[in-house]
């Protein structure tokens, strides 16, 4: 199928190794041609293998390790990997598996401030050439069991496809005081950075 015109100047559509609606999404939003391609990265083993590591860094290494596993198959194009890591003072959360899940989250992270890692790594020629993380913070106010258990009831089942239990973009602007960064970041793929290292590599029409 012909890609629509857009913004992008590579000779093959931007490779994203992700299969995530959001971040291909949020590319397209932005007129990029763009392809997805499932990166086959055990999270939790890498996630294993790199104890000791920040949350920070940890996202980054995540990021990269799905770039770098896309690229090695794909070395004629250009490759972009994410992750997203929420850090709360420096315990990472993970999907929660069902609604009691999700609730303990919340439990958690109600009435505090968690960081949300989003790192992205760029791949050409076969292997990661650069990595970066933005962070943004996030204020949750105090809800209580009626109000956690509210959410979760407006939510339904797809607080179980995030981290923390919550989608910025849906019902989960409900759960916040005071958001510190930008959507995209938020969302998982810092789009800003990302464009200017894109466009820092001549690879995008304006």
């Amino acid at each position: 199928m012909p890609h629509a015109p857009s913004l992008w100047r590579g000779p093959a559509p931007l490779l994203l190794a992700s299969t995530s609606p959001t971040r291909r999404g949020l590319l397209e939003s932005a007129a990029l041609a763009v392809e997805t391609r499932a990166p086959g990265v055990d999270e939790r083993a890498v996630e294993a293998a790199s104890a000791g590591l920040s949350p920070l860094a940890l996202a980054e290494r995540l990021a990269s390790a799905k770039a770098g596993a896309v690229a090695a198959q794909a070395p004629d194009r250009v490759v972009i990997g994410a992750d997203q890591v929420l850090d709360l003072d420096g315990t990472v959360f993970h999907k929660p598996a069902d609604r009691a899940g999700a609730a303990a989250h919340l439990a958690r992270l109600q009435g505090r401030t968690h960081a949300l890692h989003s790192a992205v790594a760029l791949a050409v020629d076969g292997t990661v050439a650069e990595s970066f993380v933005v962070t943004a913070r996030l204020t949750m106010r105090p809800l209580g069991e009626a109000g956690i258990a509210a959410y979760l009831d407006a939510a339904g089942p797809a607080v179980t496809g995030s981290v923390g239990a919550y989608q910025l973009e849906g019902v989960g602007i409900h759960l916040f005081d005071r958001i510190e960064g930008d959507h995209s970041t938020i969302l998982g793929l810092p789009l800003l950075p990302l464009l200017a290292r894109l466009r820092g590599r001549g690879l995008l029409a304006v």
